[in-house]
């Protein structure tokens, strides 16, 4: 059992919601072999992690300067990989592309965040996402359920960089001590938060990460198996 908190803050990708498409962890790799290339899964996986917890607060002014960012970025992957210049453009683009589809919210997330809030708890969602949270929160039906979204891509940093957390207890009103962080990465989502001061939950879903193995729990740690596990942590069933 976990003390009944003033807020649950959550991470959206992989806690919440996920792609429509079941083969989207296959999306860049897919498309580098459709453009007749191919992008080593180091070199992929070096990409995805290579900017946690870094202040990127200069190309956070607005939305444009971030996308170009974000632009930058996978022309930096592009070139990696020996892609020719006369097709890093058009690769460029359908990565961006990809990471514009369509999303679903895993089958407990709604009624998960609709108890909480019954039990009067403030909910948050803080993501290493793109400008456009919101929107993705609204398609998947979780925006109306949701009190604070804050995203890297407008708070000007990733996770697990402290000043994220800051910014998501200060919208919310809270101090870290009354806070439950819930999320499916290991560093973003259970250490960073720990590190503050909150209480931490590691969602770990079997059929998303098949023949691998959790990190082992830390004194004050928690794990679950999907967000309805959250619920019985609070007492809430």
């Amino acid at each position: 059992m976990v003390e009944m908190p003033r807020a649950v803050i959550f991470d959206f990708y992989g806690t919440l919601a996920k792609w429509a498409d079941s083969e989207r962890a296959l999306t860049y790799e897919t498309i580098f072999a459709a453009h007749g290339y191919e992008l080593d899964t180091f070199v992929r996986d070096y990409y995805f992690s290579r900017y946690d917890g870094v202040d990127h607060s200069e190309h956070s002014v607005d939305e444009a300067a971030y996308e170009r960012w974000v632009r930058s970025r996978l022309r930096e992957l592009v070139d990696s990989c020996g892609v020719h210049e006369h097709h890093a453009d058009g690769l460029v683009e359908a990565l961006r592309a990809a990471d514009q589809g369509e999303m679903m919210a895993y089958p407990e997330s709604a009624e998960t965040l609709r108890v909480l809030r019954e039990a009067g708890l403030a909910i948050g969602v803080c993501s290493n996402w793109g400008w456009e949270l919101d929107a993705f929160l609204h398609e998947v039906g979780l925006l109306p359920l949701v009190d604070v979204p804050i995203t890297s891509a407008r708070a000007g940093c990733r996770k697990p960089h402290p000043d994220i957390y800051r910014r998501s207890l200060e919208e919310l009103g809270v101090d870290a001590a009354d806070v439950v962080f819930v999320g499916d990465s290991w560093e973003p989502d259970v250490r960073g938060p720990r590190r503050l001061g909150m209480t931490a939950v590691h969602v770990w879903r079997e059929a998303d990460r098949p023949g691998l193995v959790p990190p082992a729990l830390e004194p004050g740690d928690h794990r679950v198996d999907d967000l309805g596990g959250v619920l019985p942590l609070f007492g809430l069933v």
